[in-house]
């Protein structure tokens, strides 16, 4: 399962979300645009200020860029089974 963390006005979280729809990746949305304490477990989870940030598990993927790259490199859906 993927975790994403979210702001309710970032347009790179809107194409993060609709990669993952669109690919049938399963994730949970974790919307911090009004929620510190979710902020600050973000914050804890992978020292970035910066939305969205993507995990598999446990493990940091970045951002947007990062999960787009996955995908044209053919490997995202590879790192979904491996953390599903």
């Amino acid at each position: 399962m993927f975790t994403i963390y979210t702001k309710d006005y970032c347009p790179y979280c809107t194409m993060a979300k609709q990669l993952l729809s669109g690919l049938k990746i399963p994730y949970q949305e974790v919307d911090i645009s009004h929620d510190p304490k979710a902020f600050e477990e973000l914050k804890a989870r992978s020292r970035m200020l910066t939305v969205p940030q993507i995990f598999a598990r446990d493990v940091c993927l970045g951002g947007y860029t990062q999960l787009a790259e996955l995908h044209m490199r053919g490997k995202l859906l590879s790192v979904h089974k491996n953390h599903a």
